[in-house]
């Protein structure tokens, strides 16, 4: 499966929690962190997990607090006390291979994988070691307090080098990578462009904050009809060649045209 896409949706706004899963977002995930105050966090928690023992829906996940504070101490103990079975935990603030391994030992497997979100210095710094780790299978850049942390702006150039390492450090370990969420939703033309922009330097996932922008991004994602022609007839070639050396209109098939044919045809499904 292609992971193309996750909705955010506020966790003390348990009204939206259907709807959002009733969306074409691949993800949905429940935030306890940037979208809750903290005097409804306690309340947030409690009935994120009610929702999420009784939903069916195996695509929806939650959000915790960073491990370092209070908040994110009663998320975990929580979640580890729960029989939730989920498809991944998201991980705020992550800095280090260290905290990885030490929250992975208290969140047992069948809470799923485990999500980092890269928003710091420290967190772009230490990107291999986090997703070193057997069970983070997924990440996101958070550029918002990335470039906070940093002191910069957020315009695309400016992000460009955090981005591109980020995108190294998740393919070396096999990490599915969402950028950052497009802020403005009413401009589906920018979030669209934002995506293509990142499909270029190879990020083919991204978050959204509201409905609306997920079929924007499925969009942008979809390649051309010429892209899966061409990829089409990629795989077919190798396929009659029998293993043997295959040629495409005269072009040697290498395995790095055959990766890039299937990645397309998986975005295509």
């Amino acid at each position: 499966m292609a992971y193309r896409s996750l909705l955010f949706v506020p966790g003390n706004r348990p009204d939206r929690f259907e709807k959002a899963c009733l969306t074409a977002a691949d993800f949905v995930c429940i935030d306890l962190e940037d979208a809750v105050a903290p005097g409804e966090k306690a309340r947030a928690r409690d009935e994120a997990l009610e929702w999420l023992s009784s939903a069916p829906h195996a695509h929806a996940g939650i959000r915790i607090n960073p491990s370092d504070n209070a908040y994110g101490a009663a998320d975990l103990a929580a979640l580890g006390a729960s029989s939730l079975a989920l498809p991944f935990v998201m991980l705020p603030k992550a800095k280090s291979g260290k905290d990885i391994q030490e929250i992975a030992q208290s969140l047992p497997e069948n809470l799923g994988a485990l999500f980092p979100v890269i928003e710091s210095a420290k967190g772009l710094c230490a990107a291999g070691d986090i997703y070193a780790h057997p069970r983070v299978k997924f990440s996101i850049f958070g550029a918002i307090d990335y470039s906070a942390d940093i002191g910069s702006d957020m315009e695309w150039d400016t992000l460009l080098y955090a981005r591109s390492h980020l995108v190294a450090s998740a393919r070396a370990h096999d990490v599915v990578l969402f950028d950052t969420p497009f802020g403005d939703v009413r401009d589906p033309q920018g979030c669209g462009e934002a995506m293509v922009r990142a499909k270029k330097i190879g990020i083919f996932a991204k978050s959204a904050i509201h409905p609306t922008q997920i079929e924007v991004i499925h969009g942008a994602l979809k390649p051309s009809d010429a892209e899966v022609s061409h990829a089409r007839r990629v795989i077919r070639a190798m396929d009659e060649s029998g293993g043997n050396v295959a040629l495409l209109d005269g072009k040697l098939l290498e395995e790095p045209v055959v990766k890039k044919a299937r990645r397309v045809l998986t975005l295509d499904e």
